[in-house]
């Protein structure tokens, strides 16, 4: 009876340490590619912006363009933001282009040149009352009519278009007001118009 029950017993494997660790080598290895695929896959986040911004203003001229336009922002309090000030209140202008005046770089002896021609403004707070858009032909180097592009942006709670046109500034000392609007105490815009209204005159006054 003894011997039937060893012959009817389960037999057990030596254990064998050089698979054990490869086995955790694998296990290791198969994690380690399981975070890659996610980092590599982010999850889409689509209309999602950062929320520094309430509302975005982009003035843009053709690339290369050799001359010096500039933007004027006025908020509801009267607080007026240009190149000279680029900060006031919530407004905030956080790139300001020159033509092609600082487009290159010199990157270890290597010259990168940068065609854009954009200005970014930001308000960055919901200040209830009516704020004026304006671009200025600053300085001219061709003498010649620039086509300027003003776009604004609600950014919160989602990416919406506000206005998107294109205005010729004519020659040099040429302003014109892009847009005026209305931002409500829950930042909702209304009673868009393109009445005129010069800003340079009141930042001039300033200076």
């Amino acid at each position: 009876m003894p011997a039937l029950a060893r012959a009817g017993s389960r037999h057990r494997q030596p254990f064998d340490p050089i698979t054990a660790v490869l086995f955790k080598i694998i296990q290791a290895i198969t994690f380690l590619f399981v975070l890659a695929v996610l980092f590599m896959n982010p999850v889409s986040k689509q209309g999602i912006i950062d929320p520094k911004a309430e509302y975005i203003i982009t003035v843009a001229w053709p690339d290369k363009n050799p001359n010096d336009i500039d933007t004027y922002v006025e908020d509801p309090a009267g607080n007026l933001i240009d190149f000279a000030s680029p900060a006031a209140g919530l407004i905030h202008l956080d790139r300001d282009d020159r033509g092609n005046l600082n487009d290159t770089l010199n990157i270890n002896g290597k010259i990168i040149e940068n065609p854009l021609n954009q200005e970014i403004t930001t308000i960055r707070g919901v200040v209830p009352g009516e704020y004026v858009i304006n671009i200025h032909y600053y300085a001219t180097e061709d003498n010649k009519a620039v086509p300027v592009t003003v776009r604004v942006d609600k950014v919160n709670p989602k990416l919406e278009v506000l206005y998107y046109d294109t205005l010729t500034l004519e020659h040099k000392d040429d302003e014109k007001t892009a847009i005026r609007f209305t931002v409500l105490g829950n930042g909702a815009v209304t009673n868009i118009n393109h009445i005129p209204k010069s800003l340079v005159s009141k930042a001039f006054k300033r200076n």
